[in-house]
């Protein structure tokens, strides 16, 4: 029997992206997930199937990698992907550094390059075309509430994440005259293996209590926060002063808050 696959989601099998494929189950839909390591897919989409009673589809492809979309695209010939939400991405390490202390610098830029900034580009190419000629779809790209600013320690993955900002932006411009709703989602604690599952709070979502709100916040149109405090959150730390964040005590500070997050 062949099943009806309409909602992609990149990085899905954990985090923030499995969180949005369980919830798309939740309201009744068969998904595609699609990460690095088949081992993760195959338990996250058992776990998904067995809770949700929907059918998972999953693709196994490294997205820090070069040559993997010949292979995605041969595994989604003929589905008529109605919502994409790019949400793979990686951090240079769970603790920030300053961009020359990064261990492993080239590999880590070339690899952050691929999968944070190239995998967005390449999937909207090939899910947009179905969406364009169906004069329907949604594409949920996430980026990231430090996209905002200029903030040191984090500058490598912050400038990474203004790039998905404005090319979504930029390509709801071109394509909303065709129905098509393309939205930068732009959270910031999330508590994930990414940032080292930091302990919820009112400014630290879980996966899923994110993704459920997020998802509310659709009509918000080409960017959002996904959540109240977070926009909140957001409008404080554009307030604060550059030279405040430039300060080398801030960046100790908060390199050391980040470490005992991570620690805790």
């Amino acid at each position: 029997m062949k099943y009806f696959f309409r909602h992609f989601i990149t990085g899905g099998s954990e985090g923030i992206g499995k969180a949005y494929a369980e919830e798309f189950a939740r309201l009744g839909l068969n998904v595609v997930i699609i990460s690095r390591s088949k081992e993760k897919l195959d338990r996250a989409a058992r776990d998904i199937e067995v809770k949700m009673d929907r059918k998972v589809m999953v693709i196994a492809a490294d997205f820090t990698k070069d040559d993997i979309y010949g292979h995605i695209n041969e595994n989604i010939q003929g589905l008529d992907i109605a919502v994409l939400v790019n949400n793979v991405g990686i951090l240079p390490s769970k603790v920030p550094y300053k961009f020359l202390e990064t261990v492993h610098l080239e590999e880590k830029v070339h690899q952050m390059i691929n999968c944070n900034v190239k995998a967005v580009v390449k999937m909207c190419h090939i899910v947009l075309p179905g969406m364009v000629e169906r004069q329907r779809g949604i594409i949920l790209n996430i980026s990231s509430g430090i996209s905002k600013i200029p903030f040191p320690l984090y500058t490598l993955y912050s400038s990474t994440k203004v790039f998905t900002e404005i090319f979504s932006r930029g390509l709801q411009a071109e394509y909303k005259s065709s129905g098509i709703l393309i939205q930068s989602v732009s959270p910031f604690g999330v508590s994930t293996a990414m940032t080292g599952f930091q302990k919820p709070s009112i400014i630290t979502f879980t996966p899923e209590g994110f993704v459920s709100g997020s998802l509310m916040h659709l009509k918000a149109g080409e960017q959002t926060y996904g959540s109240v405090s977070h926009a909140i959150l957001g409008w404080i730390i554009q307030a604060i002063p550059n030279w405040v964040l430039r300060r080398e005590a801030f960046q100790n500070s908060f390199q050391e808050y980040i470490k005992k997050q991570v620690d805790s």
